[in-house]
């Protein structure tokens, strides 16, 4: 019996190397066959080696540019045509739109969209009714919408697709669930963070507040670093660590840019490899999204028993029971933020509770080779379903 041939897409290999670290590789050791497209970078080599399979190189881009997506679309029924994968499934809206459109020219047997969230969400009018039919073009391509999270699910039913059977979640939610022996906080780990705050000056009794993402202005950032200030004045022994690189195409405001540049409590790291041990060095981490789909960054730091603050939106609602593992604040509200931060860092007992209590959580609910068996059922079923294997 021959192999099943997947070909997953996204539009940037941030997503293959980091949002699926590891799922493609667990299919290639079971009989899949996996072939990996996106637009190229430096980092194609180490994707490369971590997932275990081939890469092929695709003219996509985040914004909507019809004459190179037209592009990007012929170079993707080409590949496909040189695969001929049983699967194409795709990640990230782009990648979404053309892979899913030339997997139905191409025929492929088994096409699949995973929503990782939804740009649209944060837009209005003409450009809002633009992405919409994007979208539903998309999920009007593909066999199957695999929303990563539930409240994502109920916002495609009731806006874009109602089609219940068509669209669905797989396991509990996350695109790629949580390697819970990876983030925990072994000695080890937990020395790695206690080196880092003590090679910046930070203090054993001072809090560190972590954020971990893109460091894009749909992340929160601006009202973070705003809080960040206004706790400064009551709470001079705060100090924020922000892990993540900046995102060029949604900028922070120049005065977010500024502050964080300047202000000597504040340590930006930027895109790190590995983030356990500046996980670690945090005290509390705080998610303010606009939108997402299912943050594996939050997942994360649950999984390390870190109290969390996240916006009541939806993935970060299905990770986060308000007042038990976590606290949920209102998405822009710098208030909110403040006051949140300051209930977890003026009793440090019940802090370190929520932590244990969501840490779980996610071992109960989001353990990552459950997910993953899971996906390779899925795409076993459809196949067997589609060609009689």
């Amino acid at each position: 019996m021959s192999k099943i041939k997947l070909l997953r897409i996204s539009t940037e290999t941030y997503s293959l190397r980091i949002l699926l670290k590891g799922q493609l590789k667990y299919m290639s050791q079971r009989d899949i066959e996996v072939y990996m497209a996106s637009t190229p970078d430096s980092h194609v080599p180490d994707l490369i080696r971590d997932q275990k399979a081939d890469f092929f190189p695709l003219p996509l881009s985040r914004e909507l540019t019809p004459i190179k997506d037209l592009i990007a679309l012929f170079h993707t029924i080409r590949l496909i045509r040189r695969l001929k994968p049983d699967i194409v499934h795709t990640h990230s809206p782009k990648a979404g739109t053309v892979g899913m459109l030339a997997a139905f020219l191409c025929r492929v047997p088994v096409k699949m969209h995973t929503v990782a969230g939804l740009p649209l969400m944060e837009v209005n009018g003409a450009k809002r009714i633009l992405l919409d039919s994007v979208e539903k073009f998309t999920y009007w391509c593909a066999d199957w919408v695999l929303p990563n999270s539930f409240e994502l699910r109920s916002f495609i039913l009731n806006n874009l697709l109602p089609d219940e059977k068509k669209v669905i979640v797989l396991g509990n939610g996350s695109s790629n669930g949580i390697d819970l022996d990876y983030f925990s906080s072994t000695g080890s780990v937990f020395q790695e963070g206690r080196k880092f705050r003590l090679e910046n000056g930070i203090k054993e009794e001072e809090i560190v507040l972590g954020f971990m993402g893109r460091l894009a202005f749909y992340k929160g950032v601006n009202e973070l670093v705003e809080a960040f200030l206004i706790l400064q004045k009551t709470h001079p022994n705060v100090k924020l660590l922000l892990i993540g690189a900046p995102e060029a195409l949604n900028p922070l405001k120049e005065s977010t840019e500024r502050e964080i540049k300047n202000n000597n409590s504040i340590f930006a790291v930027g895109h790190q490899k590995d983030v356990r041990k500046f996980l670690a060095a945090s005290d509390i981490f705080v998610f303010p999204s606009y939108r997402e789909g299912f943050p594996q960054a939050l997942l994360q730091a649950s999984g390390m028993a870190i109290p969390c603050i996240a916006t009541d939106i939806n993935g970060c609602n299905e990770m986060i029971e308000n007042g038990k593992t976590g606290f949920l604040i209102p998405p822009k509200d710098v208030e909110a933020i403040v006051v949140a931060c300051e209930k977890l860092i003026e009793n440090r007992q019940a802090s370190r509770e929520m932590g244990k209590l969501a840490q779980q959580f996610v071992l109960q609910n989001f353990e990552q080779q459950q997910l993953w068996r899971t996906i390779l059922a899925f795409y076993n079923e459809n196949v067997s379903q589609k060609s009689g294997r």
